[in-house]
């Protein structure tokens, strides 16, 4: 048998970014991938979706144009080329990651992979029958969506009715109507693209709210410009049947069915932990993750796990620190896995940002907290670049009130996405309102917003 000094299963951002930084540490390194490398977030998640999601922005600003002053007229979408444009934007990513694993000497074998015991001090993993030593061994191997056990989904998705994540990006006939069942963040960006290519959008969420854990104000105020661009919104609801054409849900007592031409199925991920030989070497699981510390070691000596199947923040760029974590303490190097600043986004449009504590958070935590949030009309550009109902953005800050310092930052609107980083560092590095009002942001920039809104306080 061939021996690794670390085998890594799974190839999505976890599991490629561990192999690809093991193996530039000289660590001889084998990488397992059982489906397409870059995992779901390259070939069925973040890229794909945001490939359509700019298409979809583009041929906004199409129908939009006058208030710009530009007339454009006559304009069309062509769902086949906007799939065919996102299959070429995958492809050249998906070539870059394999290049920059072999570059750097990991070893790919694409196949399932499964661990099968131990072999004295080394673990044992299987790939399509060949067998292979690893002096350790980094868990990747992500989520799955969740298929909930409703009467006639099963046949929903055999027929093509019934859509997940991933079959969805590839429709190339743009479905009259469309009904989401979740309101979480993948059916709200797939709600903003279908809407905007001119499909009826309905969202049944079970709760009395949607966008998960967001703040409450952006979450609002996304619903909102939502309705106006007709988008409807059932919430409360719980999916009891899917029909051949149909989705059959209960609110308030009351048992409605709603028409549909495609249903997206939606309501989150589970971890992929089943039938990958954990039982194998005692890996331990709670609820179906697999418990790590904040090393990414699991309760097994050079066992280590990252990304999605820990369960802990099922973020791609979350995966991809994870991993460095693993791999440095792998090396020698301490280093711990932080929590407490991860940026999120939700890319519609607008979007929305977020990181550290929301106020329902600091309160469950009972942190004595005060608010700033001001209208994105503070920043110059923003009202430059936005018309209509887009200019109904925010930006909420919030600030600890015994060390006065940023403690968390939310937004919605145009370019949150390439600002919350930046408010990702604030809270990460502590900074007090202070330091925030000595710091010099661009002009013009929409990331014064923050500096405005500091400045309220």
């Amino acid at each position: 048998m061939d021996k690794f000094d670390l085998i890594v299963l799974g190839g999505g951002p976890g599991g490629y970014l561990a192999a690809e930084r093991a193996a530039h540490g000289k660590l001889k390194t084998l990488v397992v991938e059982k489906r397409a490398f870059g995992g779901v977030c390259l070939n069925e998640g973040c890229i794909p979706s945001k490939s359509l999601l700019y298409s979809a922005k583009v041929f906004d600003y199409t129908k939009h144009s006058e208030q710009y002053g530009v007339k454009c007229e006559g304009s069309s979408i062509d769902q086949s080329a906007v799939v065919a444009r996102k299959n070429k934007v995958v492809k050249t990513l998906v070539s870059g990651v394999k290049g920059a694993l072999k570059a750097n000497g990991a070893v790919m074998a694409e196949g399932v992979g499964k661990i099968c015991g131990r072999e004295g001090s080394d673990y044992v993993v299987e790939v399509d029958g060949k067998k292979y030593l690893g002096a350790r061994l980094l868990i990747a191997t992500g989520s799955m969506p969740m298929i909930p056990p409703v009467k006639g989904l099963d046949e929903a998705i055999k027929s093509g009715f019934a859509l997940t994540n991933r079959e969805i990006l590839d429709l190339e006939e743009i479905p009259k109507s469309l009904v989401i069942v979740g309101g979480g963040v993948i059916g709200l960006e797939m709600a903003s693209y279908f809407n905007s290519v001119g499909s009826q959008v309905t969202i049944i969420e079970m709760l009395d709210h949607i966008a998960g854990n967001t703040d409450t104000d952006m979450a609002k105020i996304l619903m909102n410009n939502y309705k106006k661009k007709g988008i409807s919104f059932q919430l409360s609801s719980k999916v009891v049947e899917f029909t051949r054409d149909s989705v059959v849900y209960e609110h308030d007592g009351k048992t409605v069915s709603v028409p549909a031409d495609k249903v997206l199925v939606s309501i989150g991920r589970r971890p992929v932990t089943q039938d990958i030989g954990l039982e194998t070497i005692g890996v331990e699981t709670e609820r179906g993750y697999i418990k790590t510390d904040r090393t990414g070691l699991t309760n097994i000596p050079n066992v280590y796990a990252a990304g999605d199947v820990n369960g802990k923040i099922m973020l791609a760029h979350t995966a991809y620190r994870e991993a460095e974590v693993c791999v440095n303490n792998m090396l020698g190097k301490k280093d711990v896995m932080r929590y407490e600043a991860i940026p999120s986004v939700i890319y519609t449009n607008p979007e929305v940002g977020s990181v550290g504590e929301t106020e329902e958070s600091a309160r469950q935590k009972g942190i004595d907290y005060k608010v700033s949030s001001i209208t994105m009309k503070y920043s110059g550009r923003y009202v430059a670049e936005n018309e209509g109902g887009d200019m109904d953005g925010i930006c909420k800050v919030l600030v600890e009130k015994k060390y006065n310092r940023i403690i968390g930052v939310h937004m919605i609107g145009n370019y949150a996405s390439e600002i919350i980083w930046g408010a990702g560092l604030i809270v990460e590095a502590q900074m007090t309102v202070d330091d925030i009002k000595e710091l010099v942001f661009p002009h013009p920039t929409v990331s014064e917003i923050i500096r405005e809104a500091i400045f309220q306080l």
